[in-house]
């Protein structure tokens, strides 16, 4: 009934096949689903958006003149992955945070890998994101990225690739695990019979990591947040609630003795684990931005004397770095002596002459992104834009190519999604957490993003993208 006009022609439907079959895998939630009329669906989607605002899922979206406070829609259609292919993404990830944070000691002490010409010297060292005062340190345990999330996305033939890394401050994840409790709820049976990975030890699991980066048998940790005013505000109190630590802005803070001490009703408390979630450049103002009110200053000075640690460790944005990435290949191979387990999308980097010269030539064809750019900002998706966003973007990239990457355009695997008329295809990411303490741990589900408008390629929340619950089952 739902599926009689599902039409997948010219993409990959990772539930539905061309000839109109389902996956084996997902037959008993089409069974599930066949079995509620649409609009028995609409009441449960309404129920899920209910359900949303009333934990105060929100985020906000900066230059929106509507009103900034939004929920991030999510689907009631949840997304299976199986068994066999999450061992790919395991492994993948896996394999690339190690190589990742080989290459961010590297570069911040011997720098092998660029005396050696794997990654080009000017292209690290001019990055906006390479911290001058961050040469010659080493974090604790020697570990740079403790929470990364990488974007995955599938083409026509449903293979894997990274679309970009994050490491800096990934969001997402508390919208991860919310997802997965509202949804739950709705096929409590037949999440039961589906052998579903757990996912809610997460703020478990990142609490011992954060826990592990200091000496201490009990370490005070808190999570750092800009404030009521940042897009992920609902994330960071979430997370500092569910793992019971603090949540503190700055302005909380205070060094003495180049120790952080935090400011408590019952008296000064040090601090030995900060969990920042603000750019690296804001943490203290007599180091990084001078303008900052949002750092500590004095901060930088604790953690490079060992008094404080802080996850992710400043100087790791340069790994996030587009232009980097095209690079990551390499780097592993470098550093661990493999090939990727889960390829790059192939990648034109605007600041080499030949990759610049088909870039301009192409620009229709391609996907322009700006190299220090997030959240779906600073992008042109080539196919779908005007002459005159081409001719604007050409002129960008001709004047500024260090600033600028692309890529052909993919065709994003798709997942049923409701619509207000009926269960259609909609192109998705995966966005799975890795947590890096004694040992690499990508979490068993993700957070799934969906392009809610038919034909879009742009998941973005800030760009009108929703989310979906990601069920990784067991063999």
């Amino acid at each position: 009934m739902h599926f009689d006009n599902y039409n997948t022609e010219g993409m990959f439907d990772e539930m539905i096949r061309p000839n109109g079959q389902c996956h084996g895998l997902c037959i008993p939630l089409q069974e599930a689903l066949e079995h509620l009329s649409h609009k028995k669906l609409s009441q449960l989607q309404h129920s899920t958006d209910k359900a949303q605002r009333s934990i105060g899922m929100t985020f906000n979206v900066y230059h929106d003149n509507k009103g900034i406070e939004k929920i991030l829609p999510l689907d009631l259609i949840p997304r299976i992955i199986s068994g066999q292919e999450w061992e790919v993404i395991n492994d993948g990830l896996s394999q690339r945070v190690k190589a990742l944070n080989l290459f961010l000691q590297d570069i911040y002490n011997d720098r092998k890998i660029l005396t050696d010409g794997v990654v080009p010297s000017e292209l690290v060292l001019s990055s906006q994101d390479y911290l001058g005062p961050c040469v010659g340190v080493t974090p604790p345990n020697n570990i740079w990225c403790h929470i990364s999330g990488s974007d995955i996305v599938r083409d026509n033939d449903g293979k894997f690739y990274v679309l970009e890394d994050n490491l800096r401050c990934p969001s997402g994840v508390s919208y991860m695990l919310e997802n997965r409790e509202i949804i739950k709820n709705l096929y409590s049976s037949l999440f039961a019979s589906m052998s579903v990975r757990p996912i809610q030890d997460y703020t478990n699991r990142l609490r011992n990591m954060l826990a592990g980066l200091s000496n201490k048998t009990d370490p005070v940790i808190a999570v750092l947040t800009p404030g009521i005013y940042n897009s992920a505000y609902f994330e960071h109190s979430y997370l500092a609630q569910q793992m019971g630590v603090e949540l503190v802005t700055g302005q909380d803070l205070y060094i003495e003795n180049k120790k952080v001490y935090m400011r408590t009703t019952r008296g000064p408390q040090q601090l030995d684990v900060i969990y920042r979630r603000i750019d690296a450049t804001f943490l203290d103002p007599l180091v990084f931005n001078k303008g900052s009110l949002l750092g500590v200053p004095g901060l930088f000075e604790a953690y490079v004397s060992g008094n404080v640690a802080i996850a992710n460790a400043p100087g790791t944005g340069v790994a996030d770095d587009k232009a980097v990435y095209a690079y990551v290949p390499r780097i592993i191979k470098y550093y661990l002596d493999e090939d990727p387990i889960i390829d790059n999308v192939p990648t034109y980097i605007c600041s080499e002459k030949k990759d610049l010269a088909y870039v301009l030539e192409h620009i229709s064809e391609l996907v322009i992104k700006e190299t220090n750019a997030a959240g779906g900002y600073g992008m042109l998706i080539g196919p779908k834009s005007t002459k005159k966003e081409q001719k604007r973007f050409y002129e960008k990239v001709k004047s500024n190519p260090r600033n600028y990457i692309a890529q052909p355009t993919l065709s994003l695997s798709t997942v049923p999604t409701f619509t207000k008329s009926s269960l259609s295809p909609r192109h998705v990411d995966l966005r799975p957490y890795i947590l890096y303490g004694d040992q690499i741990d990508v979490v068993p589900g993700a957070l799934t993003r969906v392009a809610l408008k038919k034909g879009s390629l742009v998941v973005n929340s800030s760009q009108g993208g929703g989310s979906k619950d990601t069920w990784v089952l067991f063999d």
